[in-house]
C-alpha cells in the first residue's frame, strides 16, 4: 500500500477567515475526492503532522475528528488513521464514504452479524425475565428525587461483591466496588486515578486494540509484551520495560487467544508489581465463560493482589444494551478511584442497576452463565466442524472465538471488509497486534451467534470473501479447491 506525502502539499494561511483545523480538514477532503488519497491510505499521526506543519497537536486532531465524524477517515488501531473504504468513483459531492473496520470490529447494527465479536447470543438472552425485573425496578425507583450514589446503587454493589466472592474468588466489600457503564469507562477511571501520564504500560501482544488506543490518548506509552501458551510473558516484560507504571492483562481468558495466565506467571506478575511499585489492571474478559473447564480465579483473588484493579462487565455475558460494568478498587487506591468516579463520571441508569441487582441476588446470573457455557461449547464445535468441512486448514479454538489463520501476504483487514459486504462480522487478527507484530494475518470468528442452520453455506461464502479480499489466493489456504 502506498504512503501519501505527510505534508499533503498543505499550506497553512493564518490570515484566512477559516480556522487552521478547517483548512487541514478541507485539504484532506479535497485530496480524497480528487484521488490523491485513496481508500485505505494511511495518514500521518496527528502528532507527526502537527510537528511538520508547526501547529498545535489538538488542531490536527480536531481536523481528523471532523473527517472521522463524516465517515471520510477512520481510526484502525495500530494501523493508524486511514481513508475510509469507498471506491473513488463513488465519491461524489454530498455522498459520504463507507466506514472501515473500527479497531475492535464493533459494528453498530441492530442485529449481530454472523461471526461478530463481543456480542452475546441474541437468541439466548432471558428477555422475558429481564423485562419483568426491569419493569419492577422502574416502578420502585421512579419516585426517587435524590441524586444516586456516584459509586452505584448499594444493592448492586453488594450483589456484585457476593458474586465475585463465589465465582471469581475475590474477597471485597461493597464499598470497594464502583459501578460503571462498561470496560472503557472503568479503564478511564483507573488510568486517571493512577496518574501516570508520560509513563510506560505493559499491554498484551496480541491484545485488545482499544486498550492501546486508550493509553496513547492519555499520554501513556504502551509496551507490547508477547503472549504465549502460558499468557503474558512476564520476563519479557521486565526486559522491555522493567519500570513500567502498570500492566493491563486479561488473566482469566486472554483476548484474543483464549489462554489462561498460568499460576507461575501470575506469581511473577504480582511480584513484579510489588517490587516495581506498579499497578495491575485486570480486564476480566469473559473469564466466567471458560469453555475448557472450571474458570481460574481472578488475579485480584490471588495472595499478594494488593496492587490489582479488577474490571468486569456484563455486556459480553448478558447484553451490551444493559450497559453496566464494575471496578473493584484495591484498598491502597480506593479513595482516589472513588473520588475520580464521583467527580468526573456518571453511573448507569438506576433502574437498570436495580434490575441487575435482583438478577444477581435471585441466582439468575449464575444459571445464565451455566447455560451459556453449554450453548457456546456446542456452537464452537459446530463452527469448527463446518469450517473444516468447507476446507479451511488452520482453525484454532480461542475462548468464545476461533482463529482462522491466513498465510503470510494475506490482508485480513481487506478480507474482513469484503465479508462485511455480505453481513459477516469477522475481525482481522492483525489489528490485535502491535505495529511490530508482522505475519499475523487471520480472522477471528465469534461462536456466540452461529447456528447449524445454513452454517456450511456461510463458511463457503466466507471462502469467497477471502477470494475477493485477496487476489490471487494461494492454493495452500484450503484443503480443497475454493468454490
Amino acid at each position: 500500500m502506498r504512503t501519501p506525502d505527510p505534508m499533503l502539499d498543505l499550506d497553512i494561511d493564518r490570515h484566512k477567515g477559516k480556522t487552521i483545523s478547517d483548512q487541514i480538514a478541507t485539504h484532506i477532503e479535497h485530496a480524497i475526492r480528487s484521488g490523491v488519497l485513496i481508500p485505505g491510505d494511511r495518514l500521518p499521526s496527528w502528532i507527526d503532522l502537527a510537528s511538520q506543519l508547526g501547529v498545535a497537536r489538538g488542531t490536527v486532531r480536531s481536523a481528523y475528528e471532523k473527517l472521522i465524524d463524516r465517515n471520510m477517515l477512520v481510526t484502525a488501531g495500530s494501523a493508524g488513521t486511514r481513508v475510509a473504504g469507498t471506491r473513488q468513483a463513488e465519491l461524489v459531492e454530498g455522498q459520504e464514504p463507507e466506514q472501515l473496520l473500527p479497531p475492535d470490529a464493533g459494528y453498530r447494527t441492530e442485529e449481530p452479524l454472523l461471526f461478530q465479536l463481543g456480542v452475546p447470543a441474541s437468541d439466548a438472552f432471558p428477555a422475558t425475565l429481564w423485562s419483568r425485573l426491569y419493569k419492577s425496578a422502574v416502578q420502585r425507583t421512579s419516585t426517587r428525587v435524590t441524586y444516586a450514589d456516584p459509586r452505584g446503587v448499594p444493592e448492586l454493589r453488594e450483589a456484585i461483591a457476593s458474586h465475585v466472592a463465589i465465582a471469581r474468588g475475590v474477597s471485597c466489600c461493597a464499598d470497594q466496588i464502583i459501578i460503571t457503564s462498561g470496560y472503557r469507562t472503568a479503564l478511564t477511571i483507573a488510568l486517571q486515578a493512577i496518574g501516570v501520564r508520560g509513563s510506560q504500560a505493559w499491554v498484551e501482544d496480541p491484545g485488545y486494540p482499544v486498550t492501546r488506543l486508550a493509553l496513547e490518548t492519555m499520554g501513556i506509552q504502551p509496551v507490547a509484551v508477547p503472549v504465549d501458551n502460558h499468557g503474558l510473558d512476564v520476563e519479557k516484560g521486565r526486559d522491555l520495560a522493567p519500570h513500567a507504571a502498570l500492566a493491563i492483562v486479561t488473566a482469566g481468558q486472554q483476548a484474543p487467544t483464549g489462554v489462561t495466565l498460568s499460576p507461575s506467571r501470575r506469581a511473577h506478575l504480582l511480584e513484579w508489581a510489588h517490587v516495581a511499585n506498579s499497578w495491575l489492571i485486570e480486564d476480566d474478559y469473559l473469564a466466567e465463560l471458560q469453555l475448557g473447564g472450571r474458570s481460574a480465579h481472578a488475579l485480584a483473588g490471588e495472595a499478594g493482589s494488593e496492587r490489582v484493579i479488577h474490571i468486569g462487565t456484563f455486556s459480553k455475558t448478558l447484553s451490551p444494551a444493559i450497559g453496566i460494568g464494575f471496578l473493584i478498587a484495591p484498598p491502597l487506591l480506593a479513595r482516589r478511584l472513588i473520588d475520580e468516579a464521583t467527580w468526573l463520571h456518571s453511573t448507569p441508569n438506576v433502574a437498570s442497576q436495580t434490575a441487575l441487582a435482583t438478577f444477581l441476588k435471585e441466582g439468575h446470573y449464575l444459571r445464565h452463565l451455566r447455560r451459556m457455557r453449554e450453548l457456546y461449547s456446542e456452537r464452537r464445535d459446530i463452527l469448527i466442524s463446518s469450517l473444516e468441512e468447507a476446507g479451511f486448514r488452520d482453525v484454532t479454538p480461542a475462548g468464545l472465538s476461533v482463529i482462522v489463520a491466513l498465510p503470510r501476504g494475506f490482508d485480513d483487514q481487506h478480507i474482513a471488509m469484503a465479508a462485511r459486504e455480505v453481513n459477516f462480522g469477522p475481525a482481522p487478527l492483525s489489528l490485535w497486534y502491535s505495529a511490530s507484530g508482522r505475519g499475523k494475518a487471520g480472522l477471528l470468528l465469534s461462536v456466540t451467534n452461529v447456528s447449524e442452520n445454513r452454517l456450511g453455506e456461510s463458511c463457503q461464502r466466507l471462502k469467497r470473501c477471502i477470494n475477493i479480499g485477496t487476489c490471487p489466493v494461494p492454493p495452500t489456504l484450503f484443503a480443497t479447491s475454493t468454490s
